[in-house]
């Protein structure tokens, strides 16, 4: 039985390597699916306030699925079901450009999307009505009272809660191992089929994400008072 013992994969330039790539890859599919979920939750809060009932019933759909489906099955439907669908040509330009992780990104900025839409809506209610008044008095119109008035704000209301769902998101970049996704976890089960050290792999692989997760937590509490408002409690 083997003792506990970190040398040999940390001092392992194999080892290491395959970590390195793991780490990369996880912050390359995070931050792919964050501006993906961050441009489509504007997206779909600019539809949600139009006023049309097609597109918030569209919206409202939208928000529905991917909020009730598990992450794991979306990202399942899209690589299994929906790449097969693609034409034949496209399917093999994927998999010759690791078509995995493209598919990785939409589901998880597709589903998150979701999660963004709805915070941002939140803080878009903490906004005064006559905001948006006195923006159309001063000759802004619909397009423009929401980019230079209304989204700031409600992003900085709702940074909080979209903090949360970054952190969540950077974790559920995991699942990403069950398509084939070289990532941090795919890393970690491959470093410990070589090496047959299952707790010391795993433990290394718990102090990167729970360091990684904090050092997000924290960017976002320092913007949070950064963009708080003077004298706000």
């Amino acid at each position: 039985m083997k003792g506990f013992d970190l040398a040999p994969l940390l001092t392992n330039p194999e080892y290491l390597g395959l970590l390195g790539h793991g780490i990369a890859m996880t912050f390359i599919i995070a931050l792919g699916s964050w501006l993906l979920a961050m441009s489509l939750g504007v997206l779909l809060l600019a539809l949600r306030l139009t006023g049309f009932r097609i597109a918030e019933a569209v919206v409202a759909a939208y928000i529905s699925y991917h909020r009730n489906v598990p992450t794991l099955v979306q990202l399942m439907l899209w690589y299994f079901g929906i790449a097969s669908l693609l034409p034949d040509g496209l399917q093999g330009w994927l998999s010759d450009h690791q078509g995995e992780s493209v598919f990785a990104i939409l589901a998880l900025g597709l589903c998150q999307a979701a999660y963004f839409s709805e915070d941002l809506r939140s803080g878009l209610r903490a906004i005064s009505p006559g905001q948006t008044e006195a923006a159309r008095a001063l000759g802004h119109g619909y397009i423009g009272t929401m980019r230079f008035i209304l989204i700031p704000q409600a992003l900085r209301n709702s940074l909080p809660a979209l903090i949360n769902h970054t952190v969540s998101l950077f974790k559920n970049s995991s699942l990403a191992m069950a398509i084939g996704v070289a990532e941090l976890t795919h890393a970690v089960k491959e470093i410990e089929n070589q090496s047959f050290r299952t707790f010391e792999i795993f433990l290394i692989a718990t102090v990167l994400y729970l360091l990684f997760s904090l050092l997000l937590m924290g960017t976002g509490a320092m913007l949070d008072r950064r963009t708080r408002l003077a004298g706000a409690r």
